[in-house]
């Protein structure tokens, strides 16, 4: 016996999809075999997308975590402590290899100096150390 067909009452039953939209597939292109890039331009009209429009490479946490440092470091050198508020914002400039001028980044700093508090019992013995060296207080 067939499911009841759709009343006023009783909507299609929606298709469950997991395929990626348009931006999804532009920017991952390059993961595309040659056929599937075919029908993207040739069937669907959807190009390549360009490098301006390609998200960044997200970073490692242990990079996280050296900017974060970087950031506890500069406010240390400025404040002469960490005791940070936990809503302060820390702007820092990162270096950039292929530019005149760094990145500028703003960092949660009070918070993260908060969770590296909570989280000293779990926190690697080196991790401790560059916090300390940092000015960190852990009491």
């Amino acid at each position: 016996m067939s499911p009841c067909p759709p009343g006023p009452d009783r909507p299609w039953p929606r298709a469950k999809t997991s395929a990626a939209g348009p931006q999804t597939v532009r920017t991952g292109w390059d993961k595309l075999t040659g056929a599937q890039q075919w029908m993207c331009q040739q069937v669907l009209s959807i190009e390549p997308a360009k490098e301006a429009e390609k998200p960044k490479p997200s970073m490692s946490q242990t990079q996280e975590w050296a900017i974060h440092l970087t950031a506890a470091k500069q406010f240390f050198e400025r404040e002469g402590h960490l005791k940070v508020p936990r809503k302060h914002v820390e702007t820092i400039t990162l270096p950039a290899p292929d530019a005149d001028r760094g990145e500028e980044r703003s960092l949660k700093l009070g918070t993260w100096i908060a969770n590296q508090r909570l989280r000293a019992a779990s926190l690697t013995p080196d991790r401790i150390e560059q916090l300390s060296k940092a000015g960190m207080r852990w009491a």
